[in-house]
């Protein structure tokens, strides 16, 4: 059965987001829900516990306030005891958040039930496939939760990815006095065409002071771009100075800047104008994807070393298209990166091949953007309808 697009566009969402920590859970349910509210119409909810995390990735936003309307979505605080509201008709809980127990309740009597999801942590592993789209029966009464996996193949539920965004990421590229007008922000000059730009956003790594020593002692300048965060102590243990947003060290070939957090258009500005990325966790390392450019992975490290699988799992595919000795040392460079050690040793070899890398990782974008997976976002509110239409209430894709 088609389905009913007004009916669709009535449709009301709610978002619940438990900010752990860093910014990986909030950044990913705040780019959905922008999404959803401009690109597809709909009415959304976004519901946060941190709300003073939520204002680093939206500056207009106000921490004080417990309801707000932020670039077309309402944002709500989730404090306890929880709001007496009725819930939507599309309910999300961001990465297996718990949700409140009377929202539950109220969901739980609604009729026609909302649809649930539990929208998981972004992962290649085979399994995923399989899992994707499977139901799951609730404890409270008629509720179903529905198990929804970004990824990056087919029978996954995709990516996020807003519309013209690699159009936009062009025409930047192309755009002399946007880059010049990008960089002025920061306070800097357009940096030097023969200098190897460098983002480096990533957890704490034992790696990060000997590359740090071989970029300088290098035969390359390289400028290499700090955005405030976890990694920043050791930097500026490194440089023997407490470094801080706006500061600038240099020390034989290797400039470094530290760079403000920033709100996520501009980081991803920052991303397509860089010639290798360092980027961590899921959502920059999503966007750095998008940038086509280099790329090095620093996965959200596990007790249990699982992420070293995932971390796998994804080579597996991302490799595919390079030759065999560029695809070897690409992950002989991302394990050692992973494992805390030895990534420097590497990096002169690695650094030798990042023209290949760079014809590689644009070939990957397309392919991505292609709609292997398709757009997380459509696909949610694909996958929604069907459901809405549905008369059986353990609905499977």
């Amino acid at each position: 059965m088609p389905h009913n697009d007004s009916d669709l566009a009535r449709m009301r969402w709610d978002i619940f987001c438990n900010v752990v920590d860093n910014y990986g859970d909030i950044g990913v349910c705040w780019r959905l829900a922008r999404q959803l509210a401009g690109e597809h119409r709909l009415a959304v909810r976004l519901w946060v516990d941190d709300v003073q995390s939520f204002v680093r990735l939206c500056p207009e936003a106000d921490a004080r306030l417990d309801m707000q309307q932020c670039l077309g979505v309402e944002v709500r605080r989730w404090a306890e005891p929880f709001a007496d509201v009725v819930p939507a008709d599309v309910v999300i809980d961001g990465f297996g958040c718990a949700l409140p127990s009377v929202y539950l309740t109220a969901m739980a009597r609604q009729t026609p039930r909302p649809v649930w999801f539990n929208l998981e942590y972004l992962s290649a592993e085979p399994w995923v496939n399989d899992c994707h789209g499977l139901p799951s029966p609730r404890p409270e009464p008629g509720l179903v939760r529905y198990f929804f996996f970004p990824g990056f193949t087919a029978g996954t539920g995709g990516l996020l990815r807003e519309a013209g965004l690699l159009e936009r990421r062009d025409a930047l590229r192309a755009d002399g006095a946007a880059q010049t007008a990008f960089w002025a922000a920061f306070g800097m000059p357009v940096p030097q065409p023969s200098a190897l730009k460098v983002s480096l956003f990533c957890y704490e790594n034992d790696n990060i002071p000997p590359l740090l020593d071989g970029w300088a002692g290098g035969e390359r300048d390289v400028l290499c771009m700090v955005p405030e965060g976890r990694v920043l102590p050791q930097v500026s243990a490194w440089s023997g100075r407490c470094l801080v947003a706006g500061d600038v060290y240099m020390r034989g070939r290797l400039e470094i800047r530290v760079l403000p957090f920033v709100e996520q258009t501009c980081y991803d500005e920052l991303l397509w104008l860089c010639d290798i990325n360092v980027v961590r966790g899921e959502d920059s390392f999503v966007r750095a994807q998008w940038a086509a450019t280099p790329m090095v992975w620093h996965i959200y490290p596990q007790d249990d070393m699982a992420h070293i699988g995932k971390l796998s799992a994804f080579l597996d595919l991302y490799e595919s298209g390079l030759e065999p000795a560029d695809a070897l040392m690409l992950r002989r460079f991302w394990e050692a990166w992973n494992h805390g050690e030895g990534a420097a040793d590497i990096w002169p070899a690695f650094a030798a091949m990042l023209g290949r890398l760079s014809s590689h990782a644009e070939q990957w974008c397309t392919a991505l953007s292609a709609g292997v997976g398709g757009s997380l976002s459509a696909n949610l509110v694909d996958f929604s309808g069907r459901i809405r239409e549905s008369s059986d209430p353990n609905f499977e894709r």
